[in-house]
């Protein structure tokens, strides 16, 4: 478990950072960029969070933690010195997902056109958290095209922004309620 006692440490006070396994990269390094995108969808996600009731808010607080593991896993080089045993997202996080997705999908009407983000509060934040999410895929991505990365970490985000559009349109009157786009509506 982590303890911290101190917040400040003055480490980073010339543009670095630590990494888990001890090693000091610059603070715009692809790698922190990367979990530093996942922890910004983590709370964004915390934000929809508080319009949530019950099973979805109970649903998005364990998104939470599992972006937490994420920033964990991507902080962790599969090089280094802390790389075995490291804390990784694994294939049953990305597939309890794709269930989730699949049981929230069935419940919705079809889709007749590209949904606004908008619609109710709680699904305005549920979109806001989407695109923040697939900023993050964005940045593990490019993390991914320059260092070795967990292959499931970018199958999570993914998964990740999907479930969060079928969570948005289920807080829309599952979809009763989208609002839809027009093409060229105000030409």
């Amino acid at each position: 478990m982590v303890r911290l006692n101190r917040i400040y440490t003055r480490a980073g006070d010339k543009g670095e950072t630590s990494l888990v396994d001890g090693r000091r990269v610059p603070k715009h390094a692809p790698r922190v960029a990367a979990y530093g995108a996942v922890d910004e969808a983590n709370a964004v996600v915390g934000l929809a969070r508080l319009h949530a009731a019950d099973a979805t808010g109970a649903l998005l607080g364990r998104i939470q933690n599992d972006l937490f593991d994420l920033g964990a896993d991507l902080a962790t080089p599969h090089a280094g010195r802390k790389a075995k045993g490291a804390l990784r997202i694994v294939a049953a996080q990305v597939e309890r997902l794709e269930r989730e997705i699949d049981a929230i999908n069935a419940e919705l009407s079809p889709l007749t056109s590209f949904v606004l983000p908008g619609g109710t509060p709680f699904a305005a934040a549920l979109h806001l958290a989407r695109t923040v999410v697939r900023r993050a895929e964005r940045a593990v991505g490019a993390l991914a095209a320059k260092e070795r990365i967990n292959p499931e970490a970018l199958k999570y985000l993914n998964r990740l922004s999907d479930l969060l559009f079928v969570l948005a349109r289920h807080a829309n009157g599952k979809g009763q309620g989208d609002v839809l786009w027009q093409p060229g509506a105000n030409r």
